[in-house]
């Protein structure tokens, strides 16, 4: 019995890390045991190369959304730029203006939907866009301005206590706190209150956005950050429309930036989202050395 046991051992190894890869040792008789191992080799070396396989497949899917999100890009801002200027001419009669609308405001869809496919497609592949030192509360403070028109009568409160420096992308992190607030605003009725929170907890930076809506509902507070996930029933206020892409990219932004983000219950009854991102440390002050006595004192004149 003393086969079959080393086989179970590793056979228990092989389910605890999950790892195919792992070679059985065939022993040299030709009996039932050696036919066993000779399976169960042979079953792990399929399960690796079909491993290896669908590890290759999603790597070409990341890099055809990658590329495809890219080259969507160029002709996608042409035809936006070219509608701008038809628009600002104003010289469209009717219908015609009404089309140049229409589609400008399609192309400017598109257009969002391209970016998050392809921000979304550069975190999947690890790529890393160019970071700078900057403050979190000032990207926090501009994403709260342009929000502010689609609030209706929301009421937006902002609590930002900074500076809180961190190295990372002001887009990407602009990005990531506007589509918080939209996700507030478009899931809370008229007359919310929204809240934007951003202060220093420890060697973190904590921001949160509140609100006093409806909330998320029970069991979803982490299936809301996968993609394409959108509110249904009483959390959805807004009635369809979005791509189901913006709290699965708050999460890819906030993880490239070694952070975390979180959902929750808000302290006034409805959701609360808390990310948190490490800060940058302070250095501390420079020294001037101290001069030699010779040196501090005064020339004799």
């Amino acid at each position: 019995m003393r086969p079959i046991k080393a086989l179970t051992g590793l056979a228990r190894q092989i389910t605890s890390t999950r790892d195919p890869s792992k070679r059985i040792p065939v022993p040299a008789a030709d009996d039932e045991v050696g036919e066993l191992a000779r399976t169960m080799d042979g079953m792990l070396q399929a399960l690796d190369e079909a491993r290896a396989e669908r590890e290759q497949s999603l790597d070409r899917q990341r890099e055809f959304v990658a590329d495809a999100s890219h080259e969507l890009r160029t002709p996608l801002t042409s035809i936006q730029a070219n509608l701008e200027l038809l628009q600002a001419a104003g010289s469209s009669p009717g219908d015609d203006r009404h089309a140049v609308d229409s589609a400008l405001s399609s192309t400017k869809r598109m257009s969002g939907l391209v970016s998050d496919l392809l921000l979304l497609a550069r975190a999947d592949a690890g790529r890393q866009v160019a970071r700078k030192q900057l403050d979190l509360a000032l990207i926090a403070a501009g994403a709260l301005e342009e929000v502010h028109p689609l609030a209706g009568e929301r009421r937006l409160d902002a609590r930002l206590e900074g500076p809180l420096p961190l190295d990372g992308n002001p887009d990407e992190l602009h990005r990531m706190i506007r589509n918080l607030l939209e996700n507030a605003v478009r899931h809370t009725p008229d007359r919310a209150t929204v809240e934007l929170t951003a202060r220093r907890d420890g060697d973190e930076a904590l921001l949160e956005v509140l609100d006093d809506g409806p909330g998320i509902p029970a069991g979803m507070e982490d299936q809301v950050f996968n993609r394409f996930v959108r509110g249904d029933g009483p959390s959805d206020t807004a009635g369809g429309g979005g791509s189901g892409l913006g709290l699965a990219i708050v999460r890819a932004v906030a993880e490239s930036h070694g952070g975390s983000v979180s959902a929750g219950r808000s302290t006034y009854g409805g959701a609360r989202f808390s990310v948190r991102l490490p800060l940058t440390p302070v250095p501390p002050p420079r020294r001037e050395p101290a001069r030699a006595a010779s040196e501090q004192k005064s020339p004799n004149l």
